[in-house]
């Protein structure tokens, strides 16, 4: 497992098999867990400093990493 922090597998614990069923199942599934990990991965680069930025465009990310677990809890639940 990674090492930076908010992964889907943390963040989801009790669902990791059902995380993989809708990635394999689901096209967009699969994109939005593909599109969490690509922002999850800059905000922990900005958190450690190896691609600083300023803190609007920081909380930005955050906001956005939230959203797209937002949509994919939603899609968990629905299933």
């Amino acid at each position: 497992m990674s090492n930076t922090p908010h992964t889907l597998q943390e963040e989801f614990p009790q669902d990791i098999a059902k995380l993989h069923d809708l990635k394999v199942s689901n096209a967009h599934f699969a994109r939005l867990l593909e599109e969490y990990d690509a922002v999850n991965d800059q905000v922990h680069r900005a958190e450690t400093y190896l691609e600083p930025m300023n803190s609007t465009a920081e909380t930005e990310l955050r906001k956005k990493r939230a959203a797209i677990k937002d949509e994919i809890a939603r899609m968990m639940m629905a299933v």
